[in-house]
């Protein structure tokens, strides 16, 4: 899309998007221009539809992936092009809503029991015990958690808004014990290189596994009883 790309990259920034909104967004943007082969300033809603069915009926892909193309495209034409959008002739797919998943105590202690490495052990701590997001707990620093007060900080949430929560005295105890062994420097929870936090899929994936797993001896459910529960991904 050239020049209409990096247009596109301004109005978002000037709107102080996510990084994650925006990749999803230009991803969109110049998958439809490439389908067509044309510049989105040279089409309209027909197009749009003809993307939107495409990616519904031929592709097979789900209602929220369209509806994130849906939220690119109309960002594209109304924000940049400065072009009207027909909600009658481009309509918004509708799917169904899905709770989020609230494990029990019992579930918690028993996810929270079979992971047997200790950062990843914490990182879930620190996520049930603050109610924090996944991401939110991994973009945690060493100064964000506040012994003094009993808080976690969270910068930029959910709404790009700052935050405190409580920092229970388990959870602060599990993560002086990370700290002895660690000794992170910047990242709370540092991935492989020091300089980026932990990946999400990978605390993912250990807690994925740890459901599947029966519960271990090694730690004592007791201690982790006072975590709260609350839904994390």
């Amino acid at each position: 899309m050239g020049k209409l790309r990096e247009q596109m990259l301004m109005e978002m920034r000037l709107r102080n998007y996510s990084s994650k909104t925006i990749k999803a967004y230009l991803w969109h943007a110049d998958n439809f221009a490439k389908r067509f082969a044309k510049s989105p300033a040279e089409m309209g809603s027909e197009e749009i539809r003809q993307h939107l069915y495409w990616m519904l009926h031929e592709q097979k892909l789900s209602w929220s992936n369209a509806n994130l193309a849906y939220s690119a495209l109309k960002f594209l034409y109304v924000q940049t092009l400065h072009r009207d959008w027909d909600v009658a002739k481009i309509p918004r797919a509708k799917g169904g809503r899905r709770l989020p998943v609230v494990l029990s105590q019992k579930e918690v202690i028993k996810v929270l029991t079979t992971v047997p490495n200790l950062k990843h052990r914490v990182i879930l701590t620190t996520i049930y015990s603050g109610g924090l997001r996944l991401n939110e707990a991994l973009h945690l620093k060493i100064s964000d958690i506040d012994s003094d007060r009993m808080q976690i900080r969270v910068e930029q949430g959910k709404g790009r808004k700052d935050r405190h929560t409580l920092l229970s005295e388990r959870a602060l105890r599990e993560l002086r014990s990370y700290w002895r062994a660690y000794r992170p420097t910047s990242w709370l929870f540092p991935g492989k290189k020091p300089s980026a936090p932990f990946r999400p899929s990978g605390i993912q994936r250990v807690f994925q596994n740890a459901k599947k797993k029966p519960a271990s001896i090694n730690v004592l459910p007791s201690t982790l009883c006072a975590i709260a529960l609350r839904p994390i991904f």
